[in-house]
């Protein structure tokens, strides 16, 4: 990159002048993470850090602006807290402010980069003009530029690298006018950074405050102000940081007083007025017994809400490891992570981070009553416990600290209603006193680990029954046949449970003919799944009996009928004959398939389709030929793969075809992933996708 600085840093400053450039208040760049498919927060403006903790590290899937800006490589925008809460529910629940975003991808020449956030505050319209859109996108292009140009590519920073939006700062306390006329007003006034420390307070508002001056710059009010330290109080600092618009409060300070504060935000900080209300007539007491209550800061609040609503959408265990490691772990600053479960009275562990192999082996599988650790003990108490360092530890476990070489931990036990289901242990490089807030969150996030890995565990034994009766109904190997090459692949929806209802099968008829079957039975149930086994057998057995491929069909839509099943059934079926070149098709309502007939040219085969199987009784299927040359491959596959919801499918099977012309067709096998990528380049299929590739290498020669 050029100018000066490292590359992170030439990136975050050409974060700030994409922030001024478009009137936005806050800025923030993501890339993508190529190895663990995460985006990653590398750039930060107009916005302190801690802020950004729950969105620091985002899985490419999760359901968020950026995501949808990179998948549809086109500027996302929301521009209201109303309209963020309808589309994006999980963003809405940690940034509970009115705000408006615009989301963009970083599309280089070179690579697909990441994607960059901008906020604007409250008042602006909750559209954008098209003069905004094209700044936007002419700085997103700006940025993709700098990053291909850089000869070396941007680190990825634990913690993204923050710079201000512009230089304003507000003054030292060196005007000694201007302080006096603000002291002699009845009205406090203070100066807050992005960070929300006090950067000046005049001696008003240090009486007011019950604070000397010194005793207040550099501190955050609801940390060295025991009576502000309430979430509600530092939610009103949050909602003025991100929307960047006005707001009021007032509060109780012991004995009798009461405090409305005025914040008036803007990019370098906030201005803060102070203004007292006599309050004698309340009872002190009853004020003070308010203040004592102990409250968990709102940060914190937030974080266990983000990372309760990305627990409710992991749905297999690897899902929930990874956001162990990849959220919960840098969340608290841990080093270390150590995820077990309870199976047969042992701890097994499913996912650590951290420690190296043999410390890992040698505490895999102890039992629950274990001495060696406090996690059997945990569990069997459903407490969890909290060691700051390694000498707390060794007081009830000596042989513990030394295990692993860390040097505070945080055992939490995974518990459902009194059923252990595992422990989680969080480990130190350097010893940590946990506070109070920290204690609560850790373990109210526990119990909705427990929930999210139980029900994983669930999910992952009831899916590999699944996969395994999908196997047993699908063909395990297909036939050989001199001159003609198969692939074949059939791929689950991205989630669920159901057995699907695609099928496959070719048959070898003679030595040179063959019958290629691809078919889709109505819905993902056991039903479809046996109806699919009941299709496959009576072709296969008609096939054998020497029908026709109009034949084929019609004998067993009758028998669908016969056996009277409320779901329907679209089928192809392929008649091959290598010696003389030649390729009859019917179809039952099936999408249609592709030839690769000659280098760098694909077409759709057009033929007239006859209903759906299990319709008409009378149906009738009529038969379409079409020559096969050497070397031509055809293509056939399921409706999964080119119906993606909000495109036309239509222009989804000519793009296909395109594709298939230019793909490498050396390998088959790479050609249906080849295939599979470009209809579904995220991998978040929303139906079963089923391809059976056949390329025909050289006509037999005749018998």
């Amino acid at each position: 990159m050029s100018g000066g600085g490292s590359p992170d840093e030439v990136l975050a400053t050409a974060l700030a002048d994409v922030v001024r450039r478009t009137g936005a208040a806050i800025g923030g760049v993501y890339l993508i993470e190529e190895a663990t498919e995460m985006l990653r927060l590398v750039a930060l403006c107009g916005l302190p850090v801690d802020f950004s903790a729950p969105w620091q590290r985002l899985s490419l899937t999760a359901p968020v602006p950026v995501n949808d800006a990179i998948r549809q490589n086109g500027l996302v925008w929301v521009g209201s807290q109303d309209e963020m809460a309808r589309r994006y529910p999980r963003t809405a629940a940690v940034l509970p402010y009115p705000f408006a975003l615009a989301a963009a991808p970083l599309n280089g020449v070179r690579r697909r980069w990441g994607g960059i956030v901008l906020m604007w505050p409250a008042d602006h319209p909750p559209e954008a003009t098209p003069r905004e859109r094209a700044h936007i996108t002419a700085s997103t292009h700006r940025l993709a530029r700098l990053l291909d140009e850089s000869p070396i590519p941007p680190e990825l920073p634990d913690r993204p690298h923050v710079v201000p939006a512009d230089s304003v700062r507000h003054p030292d306390q060196t005007g000694l006018a201007a302080v006096d006329y603000l002291d002699r007003l009845p009205e406090g006034a203070l100066s807050l950074d992005l960070e929300g420390r006090i950067t000046f307070v005049t001696a008003t508002a240090a009486r007011l405050l019950g604070r000397r001056p010194d005793q207040l710059l550099g501190t955050r009010p609801w940390q060295s102000l025991p009576w502000l330290d309430g979430p509600g109080y530092e939610d009103q600092y949050r909602t003025a940081v991100v929307s960047r618009a006005p707001v009021s409060f007032t509060a109780p300070r012991p004995p009798d007083q009461r405090l409305t504060f005025h914040m008036y935000p803007d990019t370098s900080g906030i201005s803060v007025r102070i203004i007292s209300h006599d309050d004698g007539g309340r009872d002190p007491g009853a004020l003070a017994a308010v203040q004592r209550t102990p409250v968990t800061p709102t940060g914190r609040l937030y974080q266990l809400v983000h990372l309760a609503a990305a627990l409710t959408e992991t749905v297999t265990v690897r899902d929930v490891k990874a956001l162990a490691v990849e959220q919960i772990l840098p969340a608290f600053g841990a080093q270390g992570l150590v995820l077990s479960v309870a199976e047969a009275g042992r701890l097994k562990i499913i996912g650590h981070h951290g420690y190296p192999a043999d410390i890992i082996e040698r505490l895999d599988a102890l039992p629950l009553d274990t001495d060696v650790t406090p996690a059997g003990q945990v569990l069997a108490s459903a407490t969890a416990a909290f060691f700051a360092n390694p000498a707390d530890l060794a007081r009830s476990y000596p042989r513990a600290p030394w295990l692993s070489g860390k040097q505070a931990w945080a055992f939490l036990p995974l518990v459902i209603t009194g059923r252990p289901v595992g422990c989680c242990i969080l480990s130190y490089a350097q010893p940590h006193s946990f506070t109070a807030d920290e204690r609560a969150v850790l373990t109210s996030l526990a119990g909705l680990m427990a929930q999210a890995l139980d029900r994983a565990h669930l999910y992952d034994t009831q899916h590999r029954l699944v996969a395994e009766l999908q196997r047993a109904l699908l063909p395990g190997s297909l036939p050989a046949l001199p001159g003609l090459e198969v692939a074949a692949r059939y791929l689950p929806a991205g989630h669920g449970i159901e057995v699907g209802g695609d099928f496959y099968d070719l048959l070898r008829l003679d030595d040179t003919t063959a019958a290629a079957v691809i078919g889709d039975v109505e819905g993902h149930s056991i039903a479809a799944a046996a109806l699919m086994g009941q299709v496959r057998t009576a072709v296969h057995a008609h096939a054998s009996a020497g029908a026709t491929p109009d034949q084929v069909l019609a004998r067993t839509n009758r028998l669908l009928i016969d056996l009277d099943s409320d779901l329907l059934v679209a089928c192809l079926y392929a008649h091959v004959d290598l010696r003389r070149g030649e390729l009859t098709l019917a179809s039952a309502g099936h999408v249609p398939p592709l030839l690769c007939h000659a280098p760098q040219q694909a077409r759709i085969l057009d033929f007239e389709p006859g209903p759906l199987l299990g319709i008409d009784t009378h149906a009738q299927y009529p038969l379409t030929a079409t020559t096969l040359p050497a070397g031509s491959i055809v293509a056939l596959y399921t409706d999964g793969l080119v119906e993606r919801p909000g495109t036309n499918p239509a222009q989804v099977t000519n793009d296909l075809a395109h594709h298939l012309a230019h793909a490498d067709h050396d390998n088959l096998e790479c050609l249906i992933d080849s295939l599979v990528h470009h209809a579904w380049p995220t991998g978040q299929r929303t139906d079963d996708v089923t391809v059976l590739l056949l390329r025909c290498v050289g006509q037999s020669s005749p018998s």
